[in-house]
């Protein structure tokens, strides 16, 4: 397949999830095979969200529409204008994907399919409904990708390299298991925000987004403030109020409740609103329900400090504080080109 062809399927693959991209789920004409596939879509979507409880409509939807928003002509162009993508001899690549948020791994099984290899699948327990269907409707707009993408529940194998995706204890699995072949490796990271204590009302409601999208699970998803010091955090509380329907979800709620009683038993200094608590503490992954802070005096001190822990963040959240900072409310629309850990997939691909 030509460059072009493959950019041509996923863009008809953009058009097709864009009926899905709302509230309202809506059919359109002009969708290529979507008597064949849109109805069976609505039901995998309904399978994903009774599979897994944090898979809610709306969090599968924005998951959806951040796609729809990435795969156009522009978009794809741009990503792909500086890389020379020619490969002869088509690879196997294996990819095990994660299973926090939905579609997670898509950008790993694009990356591998634009790029002109063959893709192997091997999915998490708790996302495994919506890229297969996926994948097979690319099948339909661009045959050609037949015999290209395959899935498994067993163990991998058969495969010239891997991206595999895990926590902290399977990546050490990983890179043993992988030793052998080109590999990339991810484990946990966490996102920062950093606050001045001149941040608008706006700037605090567009972070809680940073903070609650997803429940907090991606990577990409804040887990902790650095605050300054003597800093009050009434604004903040103020800016995030609006997401206090989040504890109506029976997930949601009984990991506040738990990690409530555990804070309260262990006389934990917390604040907390009714829906979400706040806690002093150096780690920077926290739990659901749960943002970590640390004050800092000195802003120069405090980027040594995460210039030290690069390998432990994804994101840093703030403005005018760091050259690859991101807005406010940004985290959770990156571009094609915002690589997991800074790792660049489509180099790593074209030079297997």
């Amino acid at each position: 397949m030509q460059l072009q062809e493959k950019i041509d399927a996923f863009i008809k693959l953009g058009d097709f999830l864009k009926q899905f991209s709302n509230e309202f789920i809506q059919k359109k004409d002009n969708i290529e095979h979507n008597d064949l596939f849109f109805d069976g879509f609505k039901h995998q979507l309904k399978l994903a969200e009774e599979h897994n409880g944090w898979f809610t409509k709306e969090n599968i939807v924005f998951a959806i529409k951040g796609w729809t928003e990435l795969l156009t002509q522009a978009n794809l162009n741009k990503w792909l204008e500086h890389y020379s993508i020619n490969i002869s001899e088509p690879k196997q690549v294996a990819i095990i994907m994660a299973g926090n948020i939905p579609l997670v791994g898509f950008h790993d099984f694009l990356s591998v399919l634009i790029s002109g290899h063959k893709v192997l699948v091997k999915q998490s327990s708790n996302d495994k409904h919506l890229l297969p269907y996926l994948a097979k409707y690319l099948e339909y707009v661009a045959p050609e990708f037949k015999g290209k993408i395959s899935f498994t529940e067993a163990k991998i194998e058969n495969f010239d390299a891997v991206i595999a995706t895990g926590s902290n204890n399977t990546a050490r699995y990983f890179e043993y298991y992988f030793k052998g072949k080109p590999s990339i490796i991810r484990n946990n990271r966490n996102s920062v925000a950093v606050l001045t204590g001149n941040e608008t009302a706006e700037d605090l409601k567009n972070l809680s987004e940073d903070i609650f999208r997803y429940y907090g699970l991606g990577c990409r998803n804040v887990s902790k403030l650095f605050v300054p010091k003597d800093y009050k955090f009434d604004a903040f509380f103020e800016g995030i109020y609006h997401w206090h329907p989040i504890v109506e979800k029976a997930k949601y709620a009984n990991n506040y409740d738990y990690n409530k009683a555990v804070y309260l038993m262990s006389e934990f200094d917390m604040l907390e609103n009714g829906f979400f608590m706040i806690k002093e503490d150096e780690s920077y992954a926290s739990p659901i329900a749960t943002l970590f802070y640390e004050f800092y005096e000195n802003t120069e001190q405090l980027k040594k400090k995460l210039e030290e822990d690069d390998n432990k963040i994804q994101c840093i959240v703030s403005k005018d504080f760091t050259e690859n900072e991101i807005a406010f409310g940004a985290t959770q629309k990156p571009q094609l080109w915002d690589y997991a850990d800074s790792v660049d997939s489509i180099e790593f691909l074209l030079a297997i």
